[in-house]
């Protein structure tokens, strides 16, 4: 048994699974009183070698587990990564008085973490959320084996049972008998069917990072050099064309007029001086 605990600790599911599963196969299952000894070990005196124990004695149990959920198209070693989480987890909360096997105990917690990473990695957009959606995704999964699309009767009867509306039961079953497509496609696309990733119809030729880039270095510095010729004005001009342009609520001509005591002729033409000289500076700047 030492050997294989040695080796268990020496390997991760996703270098080597192979002999990740032989090596896990390998450990003794425990007897209800070296179970118990191991769990009170923990719980009463928190020995970390008592935990270490009882999660390697499991690992066969979670392999067994993950298996069940090979038809989700996502890596075997990953499944049971996140189900050994959930075994962990399931270790650390065990309280030998309950009476029961720790297997018993564990099994909601390796199949939680299971189908948590499920949700967030089968589709890059989420295919359930609320807690009736997860149960539908599940069971219409495990249906699917046997089941072709779901007629008037059986739509009825899942959509009971769970207490969704048919019509929830109907858009799960779509997202379930849709494909992932990589965005990009395969590598080992032919040329024939490359042309199919979405890389080659859902570019947007407006947003080119190179004109965007040069774009706002041009807006920068157009704003720099106005900016610039604005502040070579005087305080009355640089005052209009803030007034004028530049404010949110914009005065008239009347109202500067009244403000400085002038015309409102002469404030026109102060104004277009000034945009003259604003124009004339940014032209030599550039």
């Amino acid at each position: 048994m030492g050997t294989s605990l040695q080796l268990v600790d020496r390997l991760v599911p996703g270098a080597n699974l192979d002999a990740y599963i032989q090596a896990a196969s390998r450990i003794p299952v425990l007897s209800v009183e070296e179970e118990r000894d191991l769990a009170e070990r923990l719980h009463y005196h928190g020995d970390v070698e008592a935990a270490r124990q009882l999660v390697l004695s499991h690992l066969r149990f979670v392999v067994h587990i993950a298996r069940s959920y090979s038809g989700y198209g996502l890596a075997q070693a990953d499944l049971i990564q996140e189900g050994n989480v959930g075994l962990m987890k399931a270790v650390k909360r065990f309280n030998p008085e309950y009476g029961v096997r720790l297997v018993s105990f564990a099994v909601h917690w390796i199949k939680a973490e299971i189908h948590e990473f499920i949700l967030r990695n089968w589709r890059i957009v989420k295919v359930a959320t609320t807690k009736a959606q997860r149960k539908l995704f599940f069971n219409l999964r495990s249906q699917k084996k046997k089941l072709a699309w779901l007629n008037h009767d059986e739509l009825e009867a899942v959509a009971k049972d769970l207490g969704v509306e048919p019509q929830v039961v109907r858009d799960m079953e779509g997202r379930l008998a849709s494909q992932d497509t990589a965005f990009d496609g395969p590598m080992d696309d032919d040329d024939d069917s490359a042309y199919q990733a979405p890389v080659h119809y859902l570019e947007d030729r407006r947003s080119n990072p190179a004109e965007q880039l040069e774009n706002a270095d041009w807006t920068e510095d157009a704003n720099g050099r106005l900016m610039q010729a604005l502040s070579a004005l005087d305080e009355r001009s640089q005052d209009i064309l803030r007034a004028r342009w530049l404010s949110e609520s914009k005065s008239t001509l009347h109202e500067l007029a009244d403000k400085y005591g002038v015309s409102a002729e002469r404030i026109r033409q102060l104004e277009k001086n000034a945009m003259k000289k604003i124009r004339a500076q940014m032209t030599e700047a550039a």
